[in-house]
């Protein structure tokens, strides 16, 4: 871990106070409690997982889409923590799906549900299938597994947000924002808890993790030199989940305080602090035709072509925020974990007709990106969705 802090600008561990204040009643809680763990083969979700299981739960079994992460997910913690006594296992499924249905009525006896699956990329909204694929997997299939726990009795259900739901600019943001309407709808029936979190390190699929595929590839490092981001290691948003989903009272959104602790820093200032720590030399590069040709060349030198340059894509956000003006902030209960309180508003017409119009698209099998975009804005007024044409697909 101290390799991931050094590189994101830290020295400390974000959340250590909190967690080892609260161990005994972390232990006490997860050794006594059965979960489930949805989406827990992605980045996020295998950190939760084994922030559960190094505490002994009577039961936990994990769901994700991904078989391969699966298997990765068990022959990490067999390798690291060995076994429990609890009942601890693994399946490969859909949460969409009808053998998901099955599966949760066959068994369905849980005291937590945990659901860290999502759509989680920017570059999801670029066509109107993705898109409507994002819907399905952030808002409704989170809406349908809250009520079959709820069916079941299940005490409390966690399911991880995004700081880019807090003034949403592009689609991804906005369907979680959307979907924190629809916690709220249900939130009158369950426990219901949450969280806003940084950019993980190194989690699948993003800019970080591509830093490590490019350096395998012998592959030009590449990254906006505008955009600074707030970064957690894994571990902390397994933390951070966990501690959620706990102790949040119903409605709760934790988020992690901005302090000294918790550093603004850029992908270009990342990129060439990884480099270095890989013993090579970033070189700068005005072109991807220079860069791709540079790395032919420079990597026996100890050196790395890298390109960096201003973001003109769709629904990237100038700015990090965890909360807007008008909600309700705990700063004082934890020492670096914030909490959002909330009241359960929302406008059931309106989340009735966002399910409708959503469902007779489906029906049809026509729909578009523009149309989307419109019952967005319907859901959120101030939604400040800026279409530039351009996607990050389009760039290296």
């Amino acid at each position: 871990m101290n390799s991931v802090l050094s590189l994101i600008g830290r020295e400390k561990e974000l959340f250590s106070t909190d967690v080892n204040n609260n161990e005994g009643e972390l232990e006490h809680k997860v050794s006594s409690s059965r979960f489930l763990v949805l989406g827990g083969a992605g980045s996020i979700g295998q950190a939760v997982v084994k922030e559960i299981f190094k505490r002994n739960p009577q039961k936990l079994h994990v769901v994700d889409i991904s078989e391969n992460n699966l298997v990765e997910l068990v022959r990490d913690i067999r390798s690291s923590f060995g076994y429990i006594n609890g009942d601890f296992q693994t399946f490969a499924l859909d949460i969409g799906s009808t053998e998901y249905d099955a599966f949760f009525k066959a068994d369905g006896q849980f005291d937590y549900v945990l659901n860290l699956s999502a759509l989680k990329h920017v570059r999801s909204e670029k066509d109107p299938y993705t898109l409507m694929r994002m819907i399905d997997v952030n808002v409704f299939n989170t809406d349908k597994t809250l009520q079959q726990a709820i069916d079941a009795g299940v005490k409390k259900y966690f399911c991880v947000s995004t700081d880019k739901a807090a003034n949403p600019v592009n689609m991804m943001g906005a369907s979680k924002r959307i979907m924190e309407m629809f916690l709220m709808r249900r939130s009158l029936d369950i426990n219901i808890s949450t969280a806003r979190f940084a950019n993980v390190a190194f989690s699948d699929g993003s800019l970080l993790h591509g830093f490590n595929q490019r350096l395998e590839k012998r592959q030009p490092i590449v990254a906006p030199n505008d955009i600074k981001r707030y970064f957690v290691t894994p571990q902390e948003s397994g933390e951070l989940c966990l501690m959620s989903c706990i102790f949040g009272e119903n409605r709760d959104i934790f988020f992690p305080k901005l302090s000294e602790n918790l550093h603004l820093i850029s992908f270009a200032d990342i990129a060439v602090k990884y480099l270095k720590q890989k013993g090579l030399e970033p070189v700068l590069c005005s072109s991807e035709e220079e860069a791709r040709e540079l790395a032919k060349t420079l990597p026996e030198q100890g050196k790395w072509p890298c390109l960096f340059t201003g973001s003109d894509t769709t629904g990237e956000k100038d700015f990090e925020e965890f909360f807007t003006e008008t909600e309700t902030l705990d700063m004082e209960r934890f020492t670096n974990l914030g909490i959002i309180k909330n009241e359960p508003e929302f406008d059931s017409v309106l989340l009735a007709e966002f399910e409708a119009r959503i469902d007779a698209m489906k029906s049809d099998l026509v729909w578009d990106k523009q149309t989307i975009v419109e019952l967005f804005f319907k859901m959120i007024p101030d939604f400040g969705h800026k279409e530039t044409g351009k996607y990050l697909d389009s760039k290296m």
